[in-house]
């Protein structure tokens, strides 16, 4: 897929919404160059294309070793072959496009011809969903921090993988870091914080270099014990050094998208809030940590189940907020879970998994206008946890 095919479904797909894209140019000084002016405009659209209302992202990211552990689960081996018809089952779903923006694919993917012919990201183009890719390489042990603390890999090199990832279709990218909380060991340390912070601003500004949307991630894991507002204390620290390392990088914040955890306790703590004071902290947090001049805030999923996940975003979105951007879904397990037990590798089971992908594409639609009736939407997962989960 290729620029003009890009942009022809971010042109069509805001005609049909009655979105227009923001027509002013892109700011000159505060560290921005001639390449961030080459894209400037297109960042922004692409940005605020992902996010406009009543749309979120499929993150179908995941390793080869990842999605293999999946298939596995159902009894299927891990081949390309069924890593490819995994795939394309997700994006045949019909009408996936009235709900889903764009879908976060690992490296495998973008390149990949799905088992009836067609390349991957030309079938994404017939729904109008954009490509995007991620482009860390992994989470790895930081020396000098706590045993349990690790920095994310990937920017040796990101430069020409994001050139060539635009260069193939996509048009925005991910990067995902993340820090835990315990607080008998003084985690996290200021090292694990600032490295992580810094880490996503230069991947942001490089991404941006190339044309690619950068999505932020920085997650705050829920293992462990902790109260919601230790999470909140910690969140607030991590959001904020990561703003302030972008601005210090030059990054475009109108070209760019949030994905953060939202704030809730551990999951072992004995005290778990409720769906509205998980919304009330989690809007509190943002409020107090983002700039407005970002667009948008995909949260991610990170271990919630299919239906909290989108119980939550719904209280999220019901409360009365001062910030502008967008509050929408980047979620993985709590979008897929259901659907690859419901397929289980089965044939005659394609069109029922679809079903249920695709009804979780709506609830979490309806959830990110507020709109969203708890247990109108069928899910048959109840605990997505995985401890120190990676992928």
């Amino acid at each position: 897929m290729n620029f003009s095919t890009v942009a022809l479904i971010i042109s069509l797909a805001a005609s049909a919404n009655g979105f227009a894209a923001p027509q002013s140019s892109t700011r000159r000084g505060s560290g921005l160059n001639m390449s961030l002016e080459k894209y400037g405009d297109e960042l922004r659209a692409t940005a605020a294309q992902l996010v406009r209302p009543g749309y979120g992202l499929l993150a179908c990211d995941e390793s080869t070793g990842t999605v293999g552990t999946r298939l596995e689960s159902i009894g299927l081996e891990n081949t390309e072959e069924n890593r490819a018809e995994w795939r394309e089952l997700l994006f045949t779903t019909e009408g996936l496009g009235q709900f889903i923006s764009g879908a976060i694919l690992f490296d495998e993917t973008l390149y990949q011809t799905a088992n009836s012919g067609k390349q991957m990201i030309d079938i994404m183009a017939e729904q109008g969903i954009v490509p995007g890719i991620k482009v860390d390489t992994g989470l790895k042990p930081m020396a000098g921090a706590g045993p349990e603390e690790t920095w994310c890999s990937g920017l040796d090199g990101l430069h020409d993988r994001c050139t060539a990832a635009y260069a193939r279709g996509a048009r925005f990218a991910k990067w995902r870091t993340a820090v835990r909380i315990d607080e008998a060991k003084g985690y996290p340390t200021n090292l694990a914080v600032k490295e992580a912070a810094w880490g996503l601003a230069r991947y942001a500004r490089i991404c941006q270099e190339c044309g690619l949307v950068p999505i932020v991630e920085p997650e705050v894991l829920i293992d462990g014990v902790h109260a919601q507002s230790v999470t909140a204390k910690v969140q607030e620290n991590f959001v904020s050094s990561v703003y302030k390392y972008m601005e210090e990088c030059g990054c475009m914040l109108e070209g760019t998208l949030l994905k953060p955890s939202m704030t809730v306790s551990g999951v072992d703590c004995p005290n778990k809030p409720n769906p509205a004071e998980v919304a009330a902290m989690t809007v509190q947090t943002l409020q107090r940590t983002i700039p407005p001049a970002m667009p948008g805030v995909t949260f991610l999923s990170g271990g919630i189940s299919e239906e909290d996940a989108s119980i939550y975003l719904n209280e999220i979105n019901k409360i009365d907020r001062l910030g502008p951007w967008a509050l929408t879904f980047s979620f993985s397990r709590a979008m897929q879970s259901s659907c690859i037990k419901i397929w289980a590798g089965k044939p005659e089971n394609k069109a029922a998994a679809q079903a249920q992908l695709l009804a979780r594409a709506q609830a979490n639609s309806e959830a990110s206008k507020g709109e969203y009736k708890a247990g109108s939407q069928p899910s048959i997962e109840e605990s997505l946890y995985v401890k120190d989960y990676s992928y």
